[in-house]
């Protein structure tokens, strides 16, 4: 007799659609590619990796969705984020044609269907719509569609679980729970999931923000209702907590969250794909390109996650790591040292030349066939410096040297 499958919790980051949009900062195209590159090295399920119908964002969507079927973004699966419109769906799928999974998102709250929508939409309407645009999706290729309840955490419970059997029986493959203002609490959001996904029977996505400041808390035990309820489970998170007002649910949090908190730990299966062993990485590229130092005090990867000073604990740590750490950093990708160069430097930006260009290069072991290829890249370098406003970093170097055509893609801009 073949044994059932145990359900699983999968990771689906949010930094490039939600992350970006966290007031006063961004990210260039090219560092959004470089954060799908990381994400799929992590292991993580699915990368929302923006807006579809966004008119500066379709030669980036399209040059992700060409890393991927070169291979280069796998088995990451890219995934865009439109409203629950026939129109949003349409203008998806003619200007990202080769997109195969998407998530429909639109208000499921009293509060937003009447101050948000003024009347445009009632209740009937709001579920009326989201069949449309789900049947319209799936007609024209989608392959897996999410359907986002915003404000679920505030919807009435009754109206959730019939808006999600709709969804259901028009083809959605599961269903977002969006506590969108930070409003639940690991009590209530475990109550609410548990009861939405033993009525309605599909995979339940937890999609938490920071407002009260139980986001990572929120997440888990949502996916932990889904679980207990029979269901795989979804979470959202970002590289560092990124997110609009306080942010979403940080990436190497969860992970850690899952992997060791009592209760969890061993009984509740995280993704297989899942390695922490890059976390570190992944945030301190994020926190260079949002330009926003990660704490001191952030599990796992902040300065002071292992940091003893005060004489019981650095006795307690010397004496045996579990006195006082959780689990180790090595874990994380941590323990060696970061190199600083402290002389002569020679960078490559939008002004280099072709010597100091071939010096940054030769560094990295990369070679060209001939100087018109060396011409490309450098011209390539230039543009890149100009769209991040940053020294480039070795990955993305690299990533230029490797895919000179779809960083073309990704640099143009056609306002």
């Amino acid at each position: 007799m073949k044994k059932k499958k145990e359900n699983r919790i999968y990771l689906i980051d949010v930094t490039n659609r939600d992350g970006v949009q966290t007031s006063r900062i961004c990210l260039a195209k090219l560092q959004k590619t470089m954060m799908n590159i990381y994400l799929n090295e992590v292991g993580v399920f699915q990368s929302e990796l923006g807006f579809p119908v966004t008119r500066h964002e379709t030669n980036y969507l399209n040059a992700n969705l060409e890393l991927a079927r070169k291979g280069a973004l796998s088995p990451i699966r890219l995934e865009g984020w439109l409203r629950a419109t026939v129109g949003d769906v349409e203008t998806t799928f003619s200007k990202t044609p080769k997109i195969k999974h998407l998530n429909l998102s639109i208000s499921t709250s009293d509060q937003m269907i009447v101050h948000k929508f003024k009347g445009k939409l009632d209740h009937e309407d709001v579920i009326k719509g989201m069949i449309e645009a789900v049947k319209r999706a799936r007609r024209l290729g989608a392959e897996t569609i999410g359907v986002n309840a915003e404000d679920a955490s505030r919807s009435q419970l009754d109206y959730l679980v019939r808006f999600a059997l709709a969804a259901k029986h028009a083809g959605a493959d599961r269903i977002r729970y969006c506590d969108t203002l930070g409003y639940d609490s690991p009590f209530s959001i475990y109550d609410r999931v548990r009861f939405l996904a033993e009525r309605v029977g599909l995979p339940i996505e937890l999609h938490c923000h920071n407002d009260l400041g139980m986001v990572v808390a929120c997440s888990v035990a949502g996916a932990k209702a889904a679980i207990d309820a029979g269901q795989d489970a979804y979470i959202n998170t970002t590289v560092n907590g990124m997110g609009e007002r306080a942010g979403n649910a940080d990436l190497v949090s969860v992970i850690l969250a899952i992997k060791y908190a009592s209760g969890l730990s061993g009984k509740y299966i995280l993704d297989e794909r899942i390695k922490l062993n890059r976390a570190w990485k992944i945030a301190k590229y994020a926190s260079y390109a949002f330009g926003v130092p990660i704490p001191i005090n952030q599990p796992g990867v902040g300065a002071n996650a292992f940091a003893h000073e005060s004489g019981i604990h650095a006795d307690g740590a010397l004496k045996a790591r579990r006195n006082y750490e959780l689990y180790d950093y090595e874990e994380l990708g941590r323990g060696e040292p970061d190199i600083i160069e402290t002389g002569r430097q020679i960078t490559a930006g939008e002004y280099s030349g072709i010597k100091g260009f071939r010096n940054v290069y030769e560094k990295l072991e990369i070679k060209f066939r001939n100087d018109k290829e060396a011409e490309k890249i450098l011209e390539l370098v230039r543009y890149a410096n100009v769209h991040t406003q940053k020294p480039l970093t070795h990955d993305e170097l690299r990533f230029i040297a490797q895919y000179p055509d779809i960083a073309t893609k990704i640099f143009t801009m056609s306002p």
